[in-house]
């Protein structure tokens, strides 16, 4: 593959990762609670590794000219991250004493694949950016070429969501009153996020 084009691609992928987000609100979320930071990473870097496997595949070309499913997705998406922030702002995580034997290990890892996983901007954002950094003529076939992309994006994000959740938990573990308010405001980015996402897709309605 071509160098320039893969250092470009980084360039753009790491300034995606260091762009706060609904991942970056489940980072903070899971650091407050130490040793949900493996198993909520560990769900978004699956999600990512789909997202990459369909995109590669063409599935996800099919699915975004197809606007029934798409907006199908979007909603189902955004009603979960309304949930997961719902969650957080009723019983937002803050380290507590103890609370390392209650983390479920399960659960942090669905709800991270969850975050990511069923995310269509994340679909689309790579429907849209992968294919311009892949060339017809390189040695390796589109698909590769996107796996590899995928694969850089997913390095990338693992190590900016890491050192989140690493920096809330040795900033914020001293500060429960602070670490109660980032996991509140984490979980109101998720709502907003969500609600973003259906009112775009009301507005798409009435357009059409």
């Amino acid at each position: 593959m071509d160098s320039a084009l893969l250092l470009a691609f980084w360039a753009l992928s790491i300034s995606l990762a260091l762009t706060p987000g609904a991942d970056w609100a489940y980072a903070i979320a899971a650091g407050l609670r130490e040793r949900a930071i493996a198993p909520a990473l560990s769900g978004m870097m699956l999600g990512y590794v789909v997202i990459t496997a369909v995109v590669a595949a063409d599935v996800g070309a099919l699915v975004s000219s197809m606007p029934v499913a798409m907006t199908a997705i979007t909603l189902v998406g955004a009603a979960y991250l309304f949930y997961l922030g719902v969650g957080v702002l009723r019983n937002p995580p803050v380290p507590e004493a103890g609370e390392e034997a209650k983390v479920s290990w399960s659960q942090w890892f669905v709800r991270g694949f969850g975050v990511s996983g069923i995310n269509p901007k994340a679909l689309l954002l790579f429907l849209a950016i992968l294919p311009q950094f892949t060339s017809r003529v390189a040695h390796w076939p589109i698909a590769g070429q996107i796996v590899a992309l995928g694969a850089i994006h997913i390095v990338n994000c693992t190590l900016v969501y890491t050192a989140v959740s690493l920096s809330s938990s040795a900033v914020l573990k001293t500060r429960p009153q602070i670490a109660r308010l980032v996991s509140q405001t984490s979980g109101l980015v998720m709502i907003v996020i969500a609600a973003l996402l259906i009112v775009e897709q009301w507005l798409q309605l009435q357009v059409a």
